[in-house]
């Protein structure tokens, strides 16, 4: 899901460039998420600005431009990608265009925060980063929770033994999209539950474990031709048994949770994916139960600043190219167990 009101509480309506930034960003797109993803972090962040947007439609890239003072449209894709006021570029484009577009702001030497999922299929993942690796540039999948103190606390109680022997993991993320003409409806632009809420239970469990599950089995419900609305899976690691759940279903009630249960106790995450708009970790170890919070910075404010610090070589990211690739393996691999069709093909 892309929240729509996931900004800063500080935030205002218009984004305020920062004319010495050290990361210019180009926005591909001016999708409903741009301003929250990027924009609003932005706007607090001395080391980033945005210096210009490109759109499909003109007048939009026009209109969005002003609404939220951002210096430069570009004429379209290529143009924004070729300004020498750009050094990394956004990507909020339909998915079925992720791999052309982040392709050729790599060969032009930019840096590129993609939005998720970052690719139609595992083989094309693999050619952004084996692109990214040649032209020696960061590629970072845009999944913000990962960088979130939420996230991080999580992942401290799951492997500080605390729980004792791991036995059930199970990760949820249902929310309603009620438009049939929604792009997610559609397989051409790469549609489909997985690939977009659905990919988040998925990340949830290879980031928390900090392993790679093998697809025992995935149960699919379509909607319009080859897209699936919902998928659940049934997945191994090790000795631990892991489902997952991704609903898109119209009238489908909004809940994203990660539960775990060990021989010693259980905990749950409430809202992994924006801790911005509420969350908490809740244990039960030994009978003794705990709640943790932490504060309301959002999501893609971490995610801007982990982003930065690759760029400027200060540390690696958790969602770069090659675990976008093992992401979009896990993806594929839960589409052939439903019996559906990789999208891209």
């Amino acid at each position: 899901m892309r929240p729509k009101n996931g900004r800063q509480s500080s935030a205002t309506d218009n984004y305020r460039p920062e004319t010495n930034a050290m990361i210019r960003f180009g926005a591909l797109s001016a999708a409903r998420i741009t301003p929250d993803a990027l924009l609003y972090p932005c706007m607090n962040e001395p080391g980033a600005s945005v210096s210009a947007v490109a759109a499909r439609d003109q007048a939009r890239a026009q209109a969005f431009a002003s609404a939220h003072r951002i210096p430069a449209v570009a004429s379209d894709y290529q143009a924004l990608i070729n300004r020498d006021d750009v050094d990394a570029v956004y990507i909020a484009l339909p998915i079925n265009l992720h791999l052309e577009w982040t392709l050729k702001a790599l060969q032009a030497g930019k840096h590129v925060l993609c939005e998720k999922a970052i690719a139609c299929n595992e083989q094309e993942a693999r050619q952004m980063a084996e692109a990214a690796a040649a032209a020696g540039r960061v590629l970072m999948e845009a999944f913000h929770y990962r960088y979130h103190p939420l996230f991080e606390e999580a992942r401290r109680i799951y492997h500080s033994g605390q729980l004792g022997t791991i036995r059930h993991i199970n990760a949820v993320f249902t929310t309603a999209i009620n438009d049939p003409e929604d792009i997610r409806m559609n397989y051409a632009t790469a549609g489909g539950v997985t690939m977009d809420i659905g990919c988040y239970p998925l990340s949830w469990i290879r980031h928390l474990t900090g392993a790679e599950p093998e697809v025992t089995a995935a149960t699919a419900i379509t909607g319009p031709d080859r897209v699936d609305v919902m998928l659940s899976t049934e997945l191994q690691i090790d000795d631990i048994a892991v489902t997952t759940t991704g609903d898109m279903r119209p009238g489908t009630r909004t809940a994203a949770y990660i539960e775990v249960q060990g021989s010693r106790g259980s905990m749950r995450v409430i809202n992994p994916l924006a801790p911005q708009m509420g969350h908490a970790i809740i244990t039960d170890i030994d009978g003794e139960k705990h709640t943790f919070t932490t504060d309301r910075r959002t999501s893609y404010c971490y995610q801007l600043d982990a982003f930065l610090a690759a760029v400027t070589g200060a540390s690696p990211i958790a969602t770069g190219a090659e675990d976008a690739v093992r992401q979009m393996a896990l993806t594929d691999a839960c589409y052939l167990a439903a019996g559906l069709p990789l999208r891209g093909l």
